[in-house]
């Protein structure tokens, strides 16, 4: 299905922050003409504003910015337009010391960055939501307004606040939870290290302590701190949609972010944004950017294969500031980066910024427009550029992503997999996400994210890395997916806790026993430069590391064998099948190409093809709409690379027919408009 993002901007969006108050007003026009220029038709403007909106408590000044979007909407430029508090202005911290946030170790952390309010903070809340008030009173109405941009990154820097209001604020969301301090008691397993308490006004939230803090106050702390966060952004959002309820909402996220719960975030906002950095020295790096699209894609439509658009709200043109060393793209990455991420769902990109600092912390950052003449830059000409692609690809705008298999994320599993007192501190959620992505990204299969709990039914494929925590519901959900005829792929630490982060006795994994088959007698974490063997039923020999599970094999079959130590020839890696499905475990972490192995021959078993053959570093993606369905092909090589058409079709972007095959220049691009789902 076909559904734009906003009717008041039904094509693809393409800009970046704009940031007009650094520059004196005879800018403004130049960067009116230079925006149509390079066909720019959004910016995100006054996301750090409040000081110049509101100069002193109660006193606004619109007159700048008034001027600014009159001039955006006389040359064709719609406004992403933010509430301008992300970063209070110093007069906030003078009149109200307790509005600063406050670190673990107690440190305050004051004004002279961004970001320095604590989220409970009622005078922060109140001064915010009447400054998002009054912006939406002035400007609801304004023809250049396309959608409200609510704070900026929040939790960027200051994920959680520990000062004596967000004490007093995480006591009632305890109370509100529980109900009663027995049931705290109990959830929290206060009978351990005499920890029991008998008032609420005895519960801290948990700052530095002398050794390992309770882990369940730890999981709750973060999830009261992610709710507090977005508490503040719903009142911002309430306070806009007083006067302009149909105007889209959005805030921009951060990929895959740990401290918030972008699940339940995400079905507070009308549309999916996201800041993207990856670095161009780090191949890793830039293939977990790839994985943030896909999960940017999901979370707007949990459970519905292929998701749906979402807008690629910051990214760098050039380079970024903030690295010990900051490497600069190649020409044509930023095109070939962009064009992936609208391969993989986007229906915006954008940068940060429009025009380059030249001043303040970020004055080194990449922009669209550099410091020096434009047209001397090869970075502006590739804006421009890219400006023009987007415009030749706007019939792609609306359509959604192709998916059959899905990955597990939950923030509370996250969160409690990396508490401290475990098994092996080096588990890392990141890491197991990643080791189950690349080999599908590698192969150009198509992958959503999706919640324990969520709708399955869609997917031949579900893969869960690490589901350290689950829930009751979580659990009988991915059972029953795999009686329903589904295929699993479950590794080591799976399904341990429940969401009071308790361990589930009766042997490990518990939920998950007979659906896999096994049964795990222990844990067998390896030292920091160890490392095993596991051999296959065909004979083949990998290395595995981190981990091993001690696994007793029941209706399971034996995949794959331990090869050293005193639990050589048990089994590490397993498959039972279970209803009408199959689950496969594996109960280490092995060497890349044994798990690449395993992934593709878990979807090929289900029935999981890519859409097309291409080489390795060509990402081929499908969008598809009512009428049609676009392949995307890029090049991420620094070569030419050839692949094979079964039928002719045309490209979007050259207007050029392929016929029998097509040629990929390096770090090239094709978009291909046709009928490819029998491809």
């Amino acid at each position: 299905m076909t559904v734009p993002i906003s009717d008041r901007l039904p094509r693809i969006f393409y800009g970046g922050d704009y940031n007009p108050e650094q520059w004196p007003e005879e800018v403004w026009l130049q960067d009116a003409r230079l925006m149509q220029e390079a066909g720019v038709n959004l910016v995100s403007v006054g996301i750090f504003s409040w000081a110049m909106i509101e100069p002193r408590p109660g006193e606004y000044d619109f007159a700048w910015l008034d001027r600014v979007l009159d001039i955006l909407h006389e040359h064709g430029v719609m406004a992403d337009l933010a509430t301008a508090t992300a970063s209070p202005p110093p007069w906030l911290a003078k009149l109200h010391p307790e509005s600063l946030p406050v670190t673990a170790d107690g440190t305050t952390l004051y004004p002279g960055a961004r970001q320095h309010y604590c989220p409970s903070s009622p005078a922060y809340r109140e001064r915010a939501a009447a400054l998002a008030r009054k912006m939406a009173e002035r400007y609801a109405g304004h023809p250049a307004l396309a959608a409200w941009h609510i704070n900026n990154e929040y939790g960027c820097h200051v994920a959680e606040c520990y000062c004596e209001v967000s004490a007093e604020a995480f006591r009632r969301w305890l109370w509100e939870r529980y109900g009663t301090l027995d049931a705290l008691n109990e959830a929290w397993g206060t009978a351990f290290w005499s920890q029991r308490y008998s008032e609420w006004g005895e519960i801290q939230p948990p700052r530095i302590a002398p050794t390992f803090a309770n882990p369940t106050q730890q999981l709750d702390f973060r999830r009261f701190s992610s709710g507090e966060l977005l508490e503040c952004m719903k009142l911002e959002r309430d306070a806009v949609r007083e006067f302009s309820p149909d105007v889209p909402v959005t805030t921009n996220f951060m990929g895959l972010f740990k401290p918030l719960d972008y699940w339940k975030w995400a079905s507070e906002e009308d549309f999916v944004s996201h800041d993207a950095y990856p670095d161009p020295a780090d191949t890793e790096d830039q293939a977990r950017a790839f994985m943030a699209f896909d999960l940017m894609r999901s979370l707007g439509a949990p459970g519905k294969p292929g998701g749906k658009p979402w807008v690629l709200m910051e990214q760098a043109a050039t380079r970024v500031n903030w690295r010990e060393r900051n490497v600069l793209k190649r020409p044509g990455q930023m095109r070939l980066w962009s064009l992936s991420a609208l391969a993989r769902g986007a229906d915006g990109i954008m940068f940060f910024q429009w025009r380059q600092s030249k001043a303040g912390a970020e004055k080194f950052h990449g922009a669209m427009v550099p410091h020096g003449e434009p047209e001397n830059s090869r970075s502006w000409h590739e804006v421009k550029q890219l400006g023009a692609d987007l415009e030749m690809l706007s019939p792609v705008a609306g359509s959604v992503g192709e998916a059959e298999v899905a990955i597990l994320l939950d923030w509370n599993s996250w969160w409690a997999l990396e508490l401290d007192s475990k098994p092996s501190q080096a588990v890392y959620q990141m890491d197991g996400l990643a080791e189950l992505y690349r080999p599908l990204l590698r192969t150009n299969v198509a992958v959503d994210f999706a919640h324990p709990e969520s709708d399955l039914s869609g997917y031949r494929v579900v893969l869960a890395p690490n589901l350290y925590l689950v829930t009751d519901a979580g659990a009988e959900n991915i059972r029953s997916f795999v009686a329903d005829g589904g295929t699993l792929l479950m590794t080591f630490f799976s399904g341990i806790a429940d969401e009071n982060e308790h361990v589930r006795l009766g042997g490990y994994p518990a939920p998950f026993r007979e659906m896999l088959g096994i049964e795990i007698e222990d844990f067998a974490p390896f030292a920091e430069d160890a490392s095993n063997g596991i051999q296959t039923k065909a004979g083949n020999a990998y290395r595995c590391e981190l981990w091993a599970d001690l696994i007793h094999a029941h209706s399971a079959d034996t995949l794959a064998s331990f090869t050293n130590g005193f639990y050589a020839g048990s089994p590490a890696v397993t498959r039972n099948l279970y209803g009408e499905g199959a689950a496969y475990y594996v109960g280490t972490r092995p060497e890349p190409a044994y798990t690449a192995t395993l992934v593709e021959a878990v979807c090929r078993e289900a029935g999981v093809k890519p859409p097309i053959a291409a080489p390795e570093g060509v990402e081929a993606v499908r969008r598809s709409g009512e009428d049609e369905t676009h392949l995307f092909l890029l090049n991420h090589n620094l070569r030419e690379e050839e692949i094979s058409l079964p039928r002719a079709a045309v490209d979007l972007l050259s207007g050029e027919r392929h016929e029998n095959s097509v040629t990929l220049e390096p770090l090239g691009v094709v978009v291909l408009r046709g009928n490819f789902s029998q491809w």
